[in-house]
């Protein structure tokens, strides 16, 4: 196997919208795994939402209800200063939730031979479940570790993830991915929080 780290939308703008805790949070353990796949010189791909100042390449609720956000050449649209980004990353830009629609992600992951996606990043409804599913539809294997992923809706994220967990991908600890990557193999067993007992990969 080849995983690659995929984190997702971990920009000013974004995260301004979440408790101050959570983005620590989310922060600390997104840089654990960043460090754990350098150290193996895994892949990491760092995916930026940013559109043009008068919203002309923004989605339709955005145009319609002039909604500004992630504004290319802002502060709001960078990555969070806390992360541990490196020139040798790799970084795509989107304009949609998915971070596979209207890129060149797809093409780049085959290039690498890459065929687990470990999943960070916010939102859980939104994009990180578009970008799991469409992982999914291109025959990916998705992991998503439960403390590299936030929400500002609760109730959404929570639904999100009983929908994605077991169907298209896994709902795993971030001490999985850890393990996963240093023996850079899958691991066969994981403990879910959100069921009794262990389940097998």
């Amino acid at each position: 196997m080849k995983p690659c780290l995929l984190i997702i939308d971990l920009q000013n703008d974004f995260l301004a919208s979440l408790e101050t805790s959570v983005v620590t949070s989310l922060v600390a353990n997104t840089n654990r795994l960043v460090r754990t796949f350098r150290a193996k010189t895994l892949p990491i791909v760092w995916i930026r939402q940013e559109f043009r100042a008068d919203l002309s390449d923004a989605f339709l609720e955005m145009r319609d209800k002039n909604i500004s956000g992630v504004i290319e050449g802002t502060e709001g649209a960078q990555i969070h200063p806390d992360l541990e980004v490196s020139e040798s990353d790799v970084t795509f830009i989107k304009k949609r939730y998915s971070a596979f629609f209207g890129t060149t992600l797809d093409q780049h992951l085959q290039e690498q031979n890459i065929d687990h996606l470990v999943l960070c990043g916010i939102n859980t409804h939104a994009c990180i479940r578009t970008a799991a599913i469409d992982a999914y539809q291109r025959d990916y294997r998705v992991l998503l570790p439960r403390e590299c992923i936030g929400s500002y809706d609760d109730e959404h994220a929570r639904v999100t993830l009983r929908y994605l967990d077991g169907k298209i991908g896994r709902v795993v600890g971030v001490e999985d991915v850890v393990e996963m990557a240093r023996q850079e193999r899958r691991p066969t067993h994981v403990q879910n929080e959100d069921c009794d007992g262990v389940e097998e990969f």
